[in-house]
């Protein structure tokens, strides 16, 4: 029954149009949150994630719905795309964790993190609540610069262009913000001093 009402308002709001707030240049909210990845149960930090590059932090309605299975499945497709680019994606709904324990491993093919915001603390720090009266989150996503700041905001109920723009918009930071080279430049040989005569 629940699902079936959880269905019946995700069709009512597809004719609704989804905006995100946040745009570019914007803070990004902190947080830590419990999150499933591959069925395991662990505690995500921003903070922690951003170390390693800029992350992908995506909302989506409700695990197991249509348009949400087609967004992770697609995601998860793209996840090596993202880690070459040193990306870290996760998504996040007001999912409880045994449910997205499943979902991580069902449709997230165990490639990347989905976490839970039953409190709906995080999505309404994102802006990313789909209607008042609903208590779950809209679809919109985030790229997260590791200065903490909003690089790129999308929002759309269609889960088809969202992972194709947070893609083209990593790569777009990762160009302006190339990885150093670990292995200096050997020094050339200085030229050797002519013999005194």
């Amino acid at each position: 029954m629940k699902r079936i009402l959880t269905l019946a308002l995700l069709t009512t709001a597809l004719t609704l149009p989804a905006y995100a707030m946040l745009k570019e240049g914007d803070a990004a909210a902190t947080f830590t949150t419990q999150a499933a990845l591959a069925g395991n149960v662990f505690t995500f930090s921003l903070d922690e994630a951003l170390k390693s590059g800029p992350v992908v932090l995506y909302f989506y309605p409700a695990a197991f719905t249509k348009g949400c299975s087609l967004e992770a499945r697609a995601f998860a497709d793209a996840t090596d795309q993202f880690k070459a680019l040193g990306a870290t994606v996760i998504g996040m709904s007001k999912d409880d964790i045994e449910t997205l324990k499943k979902f991580s491993t069902a449709d997230c093919g165990s490639k990347f993190a989905v976490g839970s915001d039953e409190s709906k603390k995080i999505m309404k720090a994102y802006d990313a609540v789909l209607l008042k009266f609903l208590p779950m989150s809209d679809r919109t996503s985030y790229v997260i610069s590791p200065d903490k700041k909003i690089i790129y905001s999308y929002s759309a109920f269609s889960p088809d262009e969202h992972v194709t723009n947070t893609l083209a918009a990593v790569k777009k930071w990762r160009d302006a913000n190339p990885v150093a080279t670990a292995v200096a430049t050997p020094m050339e040989a200085a030229p050797a001093a002519e013999p005194a005569k």
